[in-house]
């Protein structure tokens, strides 16, 4: 018997078993690295997929080969239909799971137990409430914070994901590590990235470097673990020596992982994205309402991917890189 393609293995190897879903462009927070100022111009409903559509191309990735599933946004709780969703999805042999910004979490608990739900991430950039208002445009860090601690004591493996960003936030790395000490949260600082509307530059990040050059400045070399990272990772892993939790860096800029990269992205508006900062897009929501297959435009998808962040493949040509020839943040789905 002839053997079946696999189309989500790329021409370099690497086989695309995690897909991302965006469930909706909307978001209850503003966060100034993820929305312009001004907003964004939402895609008509009649464009975005709906929980029937977004089943059936979830179920085709899974029986091309993919084994995890993350929802993401915008805030994915904030679709009216979320539940409905992860209740779909839940039937799928995946391991599903979620990031959200934690506001309205609290609703979904008993949700996600039923659904198998155990992993999730929530975003917070601050642990100074002022702070947190300046970057999210919104006065919902004691909401968040509580939120953070009631999943930790409902049993959920929670990570914790940070933007850090130069004069704002990066003086406080290692209070969030030390959020550790008690708790067995799971911190992730990562780069901030170029996206269109977020004003990035290079000298708003905080690189990898950086950032354990504090860590190794606050603590001495034999309490600073290093972890070992997975071969799919987008995270360099430590742990401080009788914490619980863990602390970990995401350097898409400065250290990139694409090498071990497994994901793909399908956004709200059933474009799927092969990698983050590709301005390329493929269109499966039109193919499938017309009932054509979509498998031979993901196969085309994976097949094009770059080796290395869309074609930039040194930090130079990363530092020429247009924002307004990619989405905001909030309409890809992280």
């Amino acid at each position: 018997m002839e053997k079946t393609k696999d189309i989500l293995t790329d021409t370099f190897g690497r086989k695309h078993n995690y897909l991302r879903i965006s469930l909706t462009e909307r978001c209850n927070l503003r966060c100034t690295y993820c929305m312009p100022a001004e907003g964004i111009q939402l895609s008509p409903k009649e464009h975005i997929m709906t929980y029937e559509e977004i089943y059936t191309i979830a179920a085709a990735f899974v029986k091309l080969g993919v084994t995890k599933i993350r929802l993401t946004g915008g805030e994915p709780l904030v679709r009216k239909d979320a539940a409905t969703i992860i209740e779909k999805l839940a039937s799928l042999p995946v391991e599903l799971t979620l990031t959200t910004n934690g506001v309205i979490v609290d609703r979904f608990v008993d949700l996600f137990k039923k659904s198998g739900i155990k992993n999730l991430n929530v975003s917070l950039d601050s642990l100074d409430a002022n702070k947190n208002k300046d970057i999210t445009r919104r006065s919902y860090f004691d909401k968040v914070y509580q939120n953070i601690l009631l999943l930790v004591k409902e049993g959920f493996n929670v990570k914790v994901n940070c933007v850090l960003m130069k004069g704002f936030n990066d003086n406080e790395t290692i209070d969030f590590i030390n959020l550790g000490k008690e708790l067995p949260l799971h911190i992730r600082f990562i780069e901030f990235m170029p996206f269109d509307g977020n004003r990035w530059n290079m000298d708003k990040m905080v690189s990898l470097q950086e950032i354990l050059s504090e860590v190794n400045a606050t603590f001495t070399k034999d309490e600073i673990i290093k972890l070992k990272d997975a071969p799919n990772d987008t995270t360099k892993s430590y742990q401080i020596k009788g914490y619980q939790g863990t602390f970990a860096i995401i350097s898409s800029v400065t250290n990139p992982f694409c090498d071990g990269c497994n994901r793909i992205r399908l956004t709200a508006n059933g474009q799927i994205k092969n990698c983050l900062f590709s301005s390329a897009e493929s269109d499966l929501l039109t193919p499938l309402r017309n009932g054509k297959s979509i498998n031979p435009i993901i196969d085309k998808a994976i097949q094009a991917k770059f080796k290395i962040r869309s074609g930039m493949d040194t930090l130079d040509k990363f530092k020429k890189i247009d924002g307004h020839n990619n989405r905001s943040m909030i309409t890809i789905g992280g």
